[in-house]
């Protein structure tokens, strides 16, 4: 099946944002497991032109695999219209070129993103994505990321397993959250998989309100103002999110103020106010023009 909305397939999956590792690649197609009405549901993607091709294996039909398929890979959104909506600005009309085909990448399990964009923080992508990728692979099945109530039972680190396990050697300890290269992260995650088994229904964040919703993933230890705007905008699809860091700060600082010493937080609010419901995607697209284009180069 063939959904007709222009799509970068590769550029999407790889472009580090932090709902989820990339999908499995093999002869160009690429493979992932989701959970569907609790039905595991075999996903496979391909680009055909400038369209996406999918496929799938699974207890659902065909409207529900292609909503599915639409959802986690934006495909509603009108790439064409925010197109126009560049080129209508003298900073930003340059990057369509750049990022050309380049579509949000949508978590299909929020909670994998939660922990994903947890592990990002001050972490490199190929580490990050290995990380959760080890984490599907140890502590759950069929590569489906473990819920918060199976991941709030994963020892922290060896020292933790090796008391509760009683076990006789300590290097033999490896069912465990720092053994996946989180480090300093591990007490985080599983903290969040507490919050949502016991206190928050991680579903109940969509239905919020965008300032309530950031106010509630703030609570989250680990999460920052950066962290909680990916969260929710790869997690749950708040396209009003403009998740800042000190490399957004620079390409807006250099694009907007004439490289003046502009806040994090300003440049967070400016974000939000000047590009409003295209916020998050403006976001998206600055930080990728800002490495092909060299500006990243220019403005260290």
């Amino acid at each position: 099946m063939i959904i007709k909305a222009p799509i970068n397939l590769e550029l999407t999956q790889m472009s580090g944002q932090t709902s989820q590792p990339p999908w499995s690649k093999n002869n160009n197609i690429y493979s992932n497991n989701i959970l569907i009405n609790n039905e595991l549901v075999e996903f496979q993607v391909k680009q055909n032109n400038e369209f996406l091709e999918y496929d799938f294996k699974g207890n659902i039909n065909e409207k529900e695999a292609e909503s599915r398929i639409k959802y986690i890979f934006d495909l509603d959104f009108n790439l064409n219209k925010f197109y126009k909506y560049l080129d209508n600005h003298d900073e930003l009309c340059e990057m369509s070129r750049f990022c050309n085909g380049l579509r949000l990448f949508l978590a299909s399990n929020p909670f994998e993103c939660i922990i994903s964009s947890i592990c990002s923080a001050n972490n490199s992508i190929k580490r990050w994505t290995k990380s959760i990728s080890d984490i599907k692979e140890k502590f759950s099945e069929n590569n489906i990321f473990p819920s918060p109530q199976t991941l709030q039972k994963v020892y922290i680190d060896s020292d933790e397993e090796y008391d509760k396990t009683n076990s006789n050697d300590i290097h033999k300890c490896t069912n465990n959250l720092k053994e996946c290269g989180v480090g300093y992260r591990a007490p985080y995650m599983r903290r969040a998989s507490e919050i949502f088994t016991l206190e928050i229904d991680v579903l109940e964040i969509s239905k919020m309100k965008y300032e309530e919703a950031y106010e509630t993933i703030l609570k989250i230890p680990g999460v920052g103002p950066k962290v909680a705007d990916c969260i929710l905008l790869y997690g749950f699809n708040f396209k009003q999110a403009f998740p800042t860091d000190i490399w957004i700060k620079r390409i807006i600082s250099h694009l907007y103020f004439e490289g003046a010493d502009i806040s994090v937080g300003k440049v967070r609010e400016f974000g939000m106010e000047e590009f409003k419901d295209n916020a998050g995607y403006v976001q998206l697209y600055l930080f990728h023009y800002a490495r092909m284009s060299g500006l990243m180069k220019k403005i260290k």
